[in-house]
């Protein structure tokens, strides 16, 4: 038996606008270009693909099924841009095969600087989701899959309301120098951790999904790849692949961007019909013992075979499977660094405003606070990459600036004037 696990990520940050040190105005993103991408991979990737995974669940008679994460930034670009791809997720919802997993709303790496902020967002997040779609988040997905032992420790320990967990679990990347022989085609748990409540619903552990990065990534990077040795790969070949995990595991946890599908590999390269005929190739191999189910069935499901340790970050990112794409080099260091440092002033400044009850002072600290949020979207961090060796072309590729250079000084440039924005609020307020 094995249950597959189809999990796609969606996001599109706020690309900012150019911005020079003698611009002075407060209109940081580029809205036009924003809205140019939106729409283009609308067209490209989510209106078709969408469309497709809606029929695919309804040929199927709900066996097929899928999960989401989607940032709080691509939807706000979703409802100004392109609407109707909201009503089709809202049509997959419908059919009961389709679940949302729970995200940073910025698709920030507030996890790393600041713990407030970072629940914040995941609170902002799951309001999102819940007004949208009428689901409640129940597993996690941290930006870019990272992940370290006292993520699961503050995730397992986050409430709803109600006083129940929040989370099941979450997802991460199977790493091979951590997994050693290990396979990650089973559920994980962290290790224990003295003086940390590691239990989730119904005091199940804490569990962990473990992306295999191999057949993920034979779809979301190798497909059209000419020189691969697999290629042309058909949707029988990768259910042979699938069906393999039997008797080495029970889940193939197939994690990707959503993009892969008319983005990434454009249509003429196939990759629509080989998503269109992949469920029935998983079905037809072993009848009755191949299964597609959501991020939290399995999680239901499947007990935990033993600890993921992870002390160190891991992400899905590059070869190295780190954080160097965000914070390899003294410019991402520098640029983060003094993003968060405004964090404290900021927020205490609509504090002020909120008590004092002045709706002008109230909506300027309110505009502060979603700009700098913007701002603290990990793509900005990653356009400043230097990483130029085996995967260098990737991060040149998705690179909207001319060099890593260009794009720490815009981002300085558009925090200082944050910083402006945050020293002369008081005295505009006050005429």
């Amino acid at each position: 038996m094995a249950s597959v696990v189809f999990y796609f990520q969606v996001h599109q940050p706020f690309r900012l606008r150019r911005y020079s040190v003698f611009d002075s105005d407060p209109f940081y993103f580029e809205d036009k270009k924003n809205a140019e991408i939106c729409r283009k991979v609308a067209d490209k990737c989510y209106r078709p693909a969408t469309t497709l995974i809606l029929d695919l669940v309804k040929r199927h008679k709900g066996n097929f099924k899928v999960s989401y994460a989607l940032t709080g930034v691509v939807l706000d670009q979703l409802q100004a841009w392109a609407p109707d791809v909201i009503d089709l997720f809202k049509a997959l919802v419908d059919t009961g095969c389709c679940e949302f997993i729970g995200e940073t709303y910025y698709h920030s790496l507030s996890f790393l600087y600041s713990p407030q902020e970072f629940k914040d967002q995941v609170e902002a997040h799951t309001r999102k989701i819940e007004q949208l779609f009428g689901q409640t988040p129940r597993v996690f997905r941290n930006t870019e899959l990272i992940y370290a032992n006292h993520l699961a420790a503050f995730l397992a320990e986050m409430r709803l309301p109600s006083g129940e967990p929040r989370f099941l679990g979450t997802i991460c990347e199977g790493v091979d120098r951590h997994l050693g022989f290990r396979s990650p085609n089973f559920v994980y748990r962290p290790p224990e951790m003295p003086g940390r409540d590691l239990r989730s619903v119904g005091g199940r552990p804490f569990g962990l999904l473990l992306k295999n990065y191999r057949l993920s990534d034979d779809i979301a990077f190798r497909f059209s790849n000419r020189g691969w040795a697999e290629w042309p790969l058909s949707a029988e070949k990768f259910a042979t692949w699938v069906n393999q995990i039997n008797g080495d595991g029970y889940l193939c946890n197939l994690f990707m961007d959503y993009e892969t599908f008319g983005e990434h590999q454009w249509a003429d390269t196939g990759i629509f019909q080989f998503l269109e005929k992949l469920p029935e190739a998983i079905f037809d191999i072993n009848p009755g013992q191949n299964h597609f189910n959501t991020v939290s069935e399995v999680l239901e499901r499947f007990d935990p075979v033993g600890a993921y340790d992870i002390h160190e970050f891991i992400s899905w990112a590059d070869t190295e499977r780190d954080l160097t794409a965000w914070r390899g080099n003294s410019m991402q260091h520098n640029a983060l660094e003094e993003t968060y440092k405004l964090e404290k002033a900021i927020k205490e400044r609509l504090a002020r405003a909120e008590k004092a009850g002045d709706p002008v002072r109230i909506e300027q600290a309110r505009h502060l606070l979603n700009d700098w949020r913007k701002l603290t979207t990990s793509d900005h961090f990653y356009y400043m990459c230097t990483k130029w060796f085996a995967d260098g072309d990737v991060h040149k590729y998705f690179n909207p600036y001319d060099s890593p250079y260009d794009s720490y000084i815009n981002f300085m440039n558009v925090l200082d004037n944050v910083r402006t924005r945050l020293a002369a609020q008081p005295a505009l307020a006050a005429r």
